[in-house]
C-alpha cells in the first residue's frame, strides 16, 4: 500500500481509497457476524439493544476519533447509524432463534 505522500496521481489516490473502503466494508461484514453471535447470549430484546453498552461504545469511538485527529461528532454519527442497523438485525436474529 502506498502512503498518501507516495501517490503520484489522483488515480493512485483513488485506488488506495477504494482499497481501504473495500477493507472497511469487509470488516463491517465481520462485525455483523459477531453481532449475530452476541444474540445467543442475550435473554431479551432489551438486552439486545443494550442501551448502556451503546452509550459506552459511542464514547469509546469518540475517543478513538480524537486520537486519530478526526471529528468525534462525525465518527459518533457514523457509529450511531451503523449500530442502530446492527441492533435491528440482532433483534430479528434473536427473535428468529427463539
Amino acid at each position: 500500500m502506498k502512503s498518501p505522500a507516495d501517490c503520484a496521481s489522483l488515480e493512485e489516490v483513488r485506488a488506495q481509497i477504494d482499497r481501504l473502503d473495500e477493507q472497511i466494508v469487509r470488516l463491517i461484514g465481520q462485525r455483523a457476524g459477531y453481532v449475530k453471535a452476541a444474540a445467543r447470549f442475550k435473554d431479551s430484546e432489551h438486552a439486545v439493544a443494550a442501551p448502556d453498552r451503546f452509550a459506552a461504545m459511542l464514547q469509546a469511538r469518540r475517543q478513538w476519533a480524537e486520537r486519530e485527529g478526526l471529528s468525534p461528532d462525525v465518527i459518533e454519527a457514523i457509529y450511531r447509524e451503523l449500530v442502530r442497523y446492527f441492533i435491528a438485525e440482532e433483534k430479528e436474529h434473536w427473535r428468529n432463534s427463539r
